[in-house]
């Protein structure tokens, strides 16, 4: 028998069915028209998403300034239910802790947030450990991401800078010196609860520290909590950011947040 010819081989394949198979996950070819939809029936074209100003190195236009400098009107005593005013100095034009004077609270609530800060730490450490320029960010004033100068200070990891305090320890440790203006941003979603107080979304949290992803949508496993294991009680959908007094003069500025729509159905 004569050995077969290419224009054999194609035949007999075309013959068999084997080129007209289609590929899995193939590019689909002009022939295809006529089994897919048109290009319009994958477009969305409503609700056109808000427009949103967005300056370098500004703050979003719908965004809440929780401290820019001078006005500390959006914040109050966290401890006082008379809503008193912070004891909490403005010091060429950054929001710093007086020690001993308690913690802070913004006088709104929030659920799910964006969040942007800057911190400052002390630039002549006073202590070591948990004891160098302490504070914390208090999300729902429960769920903490730690302040604290862990550039050349050692202390238990999942209580360093930028931490889920007792939880999860940063990805990477990002610290700045003493002394240095440091920020972070903080994607949170709130928990969900059932009626019955029920856990049926657990808080997440993504954090940046100096622009470094250090938290990645983590399932926070409660409250923070600096003995014993951390839970979940049921509580308000939306509820006040809180500042830590920890005993040291840590400084902030440039506090924003803004409220995160839940995502919308596909």
């Amino acid at each position: 028998m004569a050995p077969m010819t290419r224009r054999d081989l194609l035949a007999a394949a075309a013959a068999a069915g084997v080129l007209a198979a289609p590929v899995a996950g193939s590019t689909p070819h002009a022939g295809d028209d006529a089994v897919l939809p048109p290009p319009e029936a994958t477009e969305v074209w409503q609700p056109v998403p808000p427009k949103v100003d967005a300056p370098a190195g500004g703050v979003p236009s719908d965004a809440t300034v929780l401290f820019a400098g001078t006005d500390t009107d959006a914040w109050e005593h966290a401890d006082a239910e008379d809503g008193r005013p912070i004891r909490w100095n403005v010091v060429d034009g950054a929001l710093v802790v007086t020690p001993g004077s308690g913690d802070i609270r913004t006088r709104q609530a929030f659920g799910d947030v964006q969040l942007h800060l800057e911190f400052r730490t002390l630039a002549q450490p006073t202590g070591e450990g948990q004891g160098a320029s302490n504070s914390g960010v208090f999300l729902m004033e429960r769920y903490e991401l730690q302040v604290l100068d862990s550039y050349r200070n050692s202390t238990y990891v999942n209580g360093q800078a930028a931490a889920v305090y007792k939880q999860y320890p940063p990805l990477v440790n990002a610290s700045r010196p003493p002394g240095e203006w440091q920020s972070y941003d903080v994607l949170f979603l709130a928990p969900r609860f059932a009626d019955d107080g029920r856990v049926l979304a657990p808080a997440r949290m993504t954090a940046l520290h100096n622009g470094v992803l250090v938290q990645h949508h983590v399932a926070l496993q409660g409250a923070t909590v600096y003995r014993g294991q951390p839970k979940y009680d049921a509580h308000a959908a939306q509820l006040p950011l809180r500042l830590q007094d920890h005993g040291d003069a840590v400084a902030f500025r440039n506090i924003w947040i803004r409220a995160i729509a839940p995502p919308a159905s596909p």
